[in-house]
């Protein structure tokens, strides 16, 4: 019989679909043929308010807002890129592009750019936190927040993943706080227990396990929810994961909506939204004794530090805020 071979589609995050005079590096083909680039994001490390245009909301000058898609030249990855990484508002990000839905997590999305901006505008309330990020993909929330954070737990699944995202820890190394770290660690939403293999790349170490449920005050996600099962994964590792912390914490969930039309509804929706906020209401109506959530969403008039487009479908109640008590 002859092999059947199945081709599917892929899907390219708008982050990568609108650069102008956007040249690529290819630096590697991963363990399944993918390409990865090389992208580098530049932002602003503070923003000036303007009390009269746009209604309040923080004004940050267009010429800093830029992307750049350097030619790299071969012999940089063999030598220490002092000159591209001194500066503080530089970040490089290895990604691919267009992948299968299985993989999105190896390109840059805009619900973390949203969440990174969030990150930015508030420095001091993650000063010196230990911070554990869900669904991290490259990596590039975690780096931001880990400007101000003392402790990140960069978390994802799969080791081609995890590997790209170490490098991108390690190429930004110059973002981190002096005092603190990212740790890049696997976290599987379906399955119940942290992987502590020693023998397994990736894995939680004791001490890691135990300052991860004793210290950590807020969990953040970006752009995770466009499956049902890895949504209802989510939110049942967010439970059980909130009902071993100590002390009380935060979550901050940014989600993009994609419409798409649907021959359920034979209308334009967004089903894996929709999907998303039954969950939350689900979450908030959770009463075992252990602890407790309230949700609220976040108005997106914050300062916009990175270059993306704050299109409505992101913008409009797709920032979350869970706070947890016991």
């Amino acid at each position: 019989m002859d092999q059947i071979t199945f081709h599917y589609d892929t899907v390219l995050s708008d982050v990568h679909m609108f650069l102008p005079n956007a040249r690529h590096l290819m630096t590697r083909l991963n363990h399944v043929g993918q390409p990865g680039v090389y992208h580098m994001f530049r932002f602003r490390m503070c923003a000036e308010k303007n009390p009269v245009e746009g209604g309040g909301r923080d004004l940050v000058c267009p010429i800093i807002l830029k992307q750049l898609n350097p030619v790299l030249e071969q012999e940089e990855e063999n030598t220490d890129d002092e000159d591209d990484t001194c500066f503080k508002d530089i970040i490089r990000i290895e990604h691919t592009m267009a992948t299968p839905l299985e993989d999105v997590g190896k390109q840059v999305w805009r619900g973390a750019f949203l969440l990174a901006d969030f990150i930015l505008s508030k420095p001091e309330m993650f000063r010196g936190a230990t911070v554990l990020e869900l669904g991290a993909g490259t990596g590039l929330t975690s780096i931001i927040m880990a400007t101000t954070a003392k402790t990140v737990y960069c978390t994802d699944v799969g080791e081609d993943l995890l590997s790209m995202c170490k490098r991108n820890v390690a190429l930004n190394r110059h973002m981190t706080e002096p005092a603190g770290e990212i740790i890049v660690r696997q976290l599987d939403w379906l399955q119940h227990d942290l992987c502590a293999d020693p023998d397994v790349e990736f894995s939680w170490a004791e001490e890691e396990v135990a300052d991860m449920y004793d210290n950590t005050s807020f969990i953040i996600a970006a752009d995770v929810c466009y499956d049902d099962d890895l949504t209802d994964g989510l939110f049942r590792t967010l439970y059980r994961l909130c009902s071993n912390f100590t002390h009380t914490s935060s979550i901050f969930i940014s989600i993009e909506k994609r419409m798409n039309f649907t021959l359920r509804h034979m209308d334009v929706s967004c089903e894996a939204y929709n999907h998303f906020r039954h969950c939350l209401s689900q979450l908030q109506d959770q009463v075992d004794g252990r602890c407790s959530f309230r949700v609220e969403q976040l108005p997106s008039n914050f300062a916009q530090f990175l270059l993306y487009e704050r299109i409505e479908q992101l913008v409009g109640e797709t920032l979350t805020h869970i706070i947890i008590t016991y």
